[in-house]
Parts: C-alpha cells; structure tokens; sequence
C-alpha cells in the first residue's frame, strides 16, 4: 500500500517557505558523528534538517545494552523484541557498507542512533522528500553503479547517499534486493503489528510503505 507524501496543501506550502528560508545551508560541510561501537559517521544539511550519510551500523543501543545479533531464521521470524543482523549474515562482505538490518522494535526503543540524533517519524521523512520535489530518489542515491545495479539519473546533489541495502522478510526470514533496492525505517507506527519504512531504486521515487515490525530494514539517523 502507499501513501501519499502530501497530505494538504497547507502542509506542502509550509514545508517549502521553510526550506526556502534555510536552502542556503544545504552546502555546509560535513561534520562527523561517532557512535557507541566507535563507528564514524558524517552528515550533511538538506533544507532545514540534518541527516546522517551512511546507514547505522551499530550493534549497541547508546546506553551501551547489546542489540540482540540474531541470525537464525526461526528465531527471526518469531521475534517480537529488538534485534538486527547483516544481510546474509555476512557482517564483514555487507555490513561495513550498508549497515545493519534493524527490526523496528530496536527502533522503538528510542536508544538506536547515538545521543543527539534518532530515528525519523515518517513526519521527518515527508519533510524531506516535499522539499526535494520531483525525481526525489535521484538526488538521494549514490551515483554510478558500484553499489546500485540499475541506476543511470542519479545525481546524490543532496549529498544524502542512499545505498541499496535491501531488507530482510518477516514470514521466512529471507534476504533479499541488495543492489536493487534500499529501504529505511520511520519511528512512527501504523497498526500494533506494522510501521511505515520508505523505499528507494531506480525509478526515482521514494515510495512511503508499511510492513510488519518483525522485518530487517535499514536505519538513518536525523538530528534531534
């Protein structure tokens, strides 16, 4: 199911006289976060926020608790606490690129992204992507094809450098759409049993989704 990235007109109006006001702040330089693994990070500044550069690929929460690492299918599959993994369990050949899969409970706790920073509400993500306009994916995605398989009108202007990190399923546990597809979390929740993620690929869209909680998904931090 999708959802429209407007919901009104009084929405999209605001959204633009506030990213007229601070567009000027876009080229600021990056500047570097550390989190609690001792992982560095940069960001960069689009419109009025500021957003990590890399997916989050930490395996603590920031008040030092482990996130549960689980890499059996079954388990996965029943979990209904905070857990992540690497695509295909492969930390080393996948996660030092593309970060962690997070299920959301590990975003609900609100302890994911290092002090200063959390996970955006789908409200944060409609910020952004009203104030990209049209073609929003390409000014997201990493250019080229190193990571992305199919990608030929990127242009990253944003600095934002969305990967492919594709997700990990909810009923069987599986991997899948690494290369092709990223998809990333919100905070904000739709039901007791699902959350609303976005998706990005080559078609130029960020596509607004809700999937079960139990899913592996990617994590971008916003400042707080």
């Amino acid at each position: 199911m999708i959802k429209s990235n407007f919901t009104n007109w009084h929405f999209f109006f605001l959204v633009v006289l506030l990213n007229l006001i601070t567009h000027c702040q876009k080229e600021k330089p990056k500047s570097e976060i550390t989190d609690i693994d001792g992982n560095v990070y940069t960001s960069v500044r689009i419109g009025s926020q500021v957003w990590m550069v890399e997916n989050l690929k930490t395996t603590k929460f920031n008040d030092g608790t482990d996130i549960p690492l689980v890499t059996d299918y079954t388990e996965w599959k029943n979990l209904r606490s905070p857990g992540f993994c690497w695509y295909d369990n492969e930390k080393e050949f996948y996660g030092s690129v593309y970060g962690g899969l997070y299920n959301w409970y590990a975003v609900n706790t609100g302890k994911l992204c290092p002090i200063g920073w959390h996970v955006p509400s789908d409200f944060e993500w409609r910020i952004l992507t009203t104030y990209l306009m049209e073609e929003t994916a390409f000014k997201l995605m990493e250019t080229g094809t190193t990571h992305w398989e199919y990608n030929f009108y990127a242009t990253n202007e944003t600095g934002f450098t969305a990967l492919p990190g594709g997700k990990r399923g909810y009923y069987y546990s599986d991997f899948n759409g690494i290369g092709d597809y990223g998809c990333w979390w919100t905070s904000t929740d739709t039901t007791n049993d699902e959350a609303w993620y976005r998706d990005m690929s080559g078609g130029g869209w960020v596509i607004t989704h809700f999937l079960s909680k139990k899913a592996g998904l990617s994590v971008r931090c916003i400042k707080d």
